[in-house]
């Protein structure tokens, strides 16, 4: 099922500012036992996100309801929120009062990942990069053509791709966070200029940290990724990949990432 502003629609006017302008935001839930996950982590991130583009945020409630309006009879999956500006006249400048759109989508979960990608996966390093932007670091941001340009550039031979910014700093994979294994503590790409601050590497800093494990927001360069003890990527659905090997050469998996793997 799909809502559109709370009601089963499989289409936008044509005017809308998030099919014109990828003028809006976007969150990716995983559900288990019909529930969304971490639905309060992913509010609050869309929230955030509403506030920095100006965009009136969705009622918490009315959202709530709506997803469990689309997972009603959907015990696991994949549900996507949208939020955009809604629609208005040519141009972009935004309207004074905006009528945002608010589009919640079910899908049917992925195939379960073999154990080849539990136990760890294949990684290369894209040539697209990433721009860097301050006012857009951290929020998912409708305009994802930068990670589909990354994206086209293998085909099946890797798992996933780490994207560079402009500037030649690592920030993340096409579609999740990055994390760098150093003396049994942890480092993570600084995401204040560009990047998306996912949900699940929020969830592993805290939990290293209740650990006692070091984790800290750095800048990060290619040679770092070369000098790492291990490496393991994140994002919502995936969980947490042990790095195996990286532009063919095999990078070792350290038992703290075993150990956030199981825990997560």
């Amino acid at each position: 099922m799909i809502l559109v502003n709370g009601q089963p629609s499989q289409s936008l006017p044509v005017a809308d500012r998030g099919l014109q302008y990828g003028d809006g935001l976007f969150e990716t839930l995983r559900v288990e036992a019909g529930e969304p996950l971490h639905w309060s982590r992913h509010l609050s991130r869309l929230q955030t996100g509403c506030e920095r583009l100006g965009i009136p945020p969705p009622d918490a409630a009315v959202l709530h309801h709506e997803a469990l309006t689309v997972l009603q009879g959907q015990p696991r999956g994949v549900l996507k929120i949208m939020v955009t500006r809604g629609s208005g006249p040519r141009g972009y400048r935004p309207p004074a009062a905006p009528a945002p759109t608010r589009i919640l989508a079910w899908n049917a979960p992925a195939a379960a990942p073999s154990l080849t990608v539990s136990e760890g996966v294949d990684v290369r390093l894209c040539r697209m990069r990433l721009s860097r932007n301050p006012a857009l670091a951290g929020i998912k941001h409708l305009n994802r053509l930068e990670q589909v340009m990354a994206r086209s550039e293998w085909s099946d031979a890797f798992q996933e791709g780490l994207m560079l910014d402009t500037s030649g700093q690592v920030v993340e994979g096409t579609m999740s966070n990055l994390f760098l294994v150093r003396d049994d503590a942890l480092v993570t790409p600084d995401l204040s200029h560009c990047g998306v601050a996912g949900i699940t590497r929020a969830r592993v800093m805290e939990r290293a940290r209740a650990w006692g494990v070091s984790c800290q927001e750095d800048s990060v360069r290619v040679e770092d990724l070369w000098r790492a003890d291990g490496l393991f990527l994140t994002n919502t659905l995936i969980g947490l990949w042990p790095v195996r090997s990286l532009e063919g050469h095999p990078v070792s998996v350290p038992p703290l990432v075993a150990r956030l793997q199981q825990a997560l």
